[in-house]
């Protein structure tokens, strides 16, 4: 398999993180992960090298849902006004521990979002998601 170019998560857990960054890397599902604790810090960072879309524009962004500031469901109501999210440019993810129904109505609506995966990241979900998303690497 090829690396993604880069992978981005956004966790306000530096655990999570931290275990989620080891596994990609231990996995080699990267070139490059970006870390963004809320998701305001992940609009910076695709600003930073989305817009215009560099060769370190994440392809694939691991979203938790509930974070203090810019929660995951605000993110990606940021996120839907980007010229990505009109491209589809990135694969997003929803990452989370349990999700209210409620929340996920919302986010299904938003229709940026291409799945769910419930917390722990393991190597099995890693695997299952590069499948159906980046099939060709």
């Amino acid at each position: 398999m090829t690396p993604l170019p880069c992978v981005l998560l956004v966790d306000d857990d530096t655990t999570t993180n931290f275990l989620n960054t080891s596994l990609l890397r231990r996995l080699g599902v990267a070139e490059r992960i970006a870390v963004a604790l809320d998701g305001e810090q992940a609009l910076r960072e695709l600003s930073a090298h989305c817009v215009p879309p560099t060769p370190t524009c994440p392809v694939l962004i691991l979203l938790d849902v509930n974070m203090p500031g810019m929660n995951g469901i605000e993110f990606l109501e940021a996120y839907q006004q980007l010229p990505l999210a009109e491209q589809r440019a990135i694969v997003i993810v929803m990452l989370t521990s349990s999700l209210h129904p409620r929340d996920v109505q919302r986010v299904e609506r938003l229709d940026v979002v291409d799945g769910f995966l419930n917390k722990p990241l393991t190597r099995e979900k890693v695997e299952k998601l590069l499948r159906t998303h980046f099939p060709a690497q």
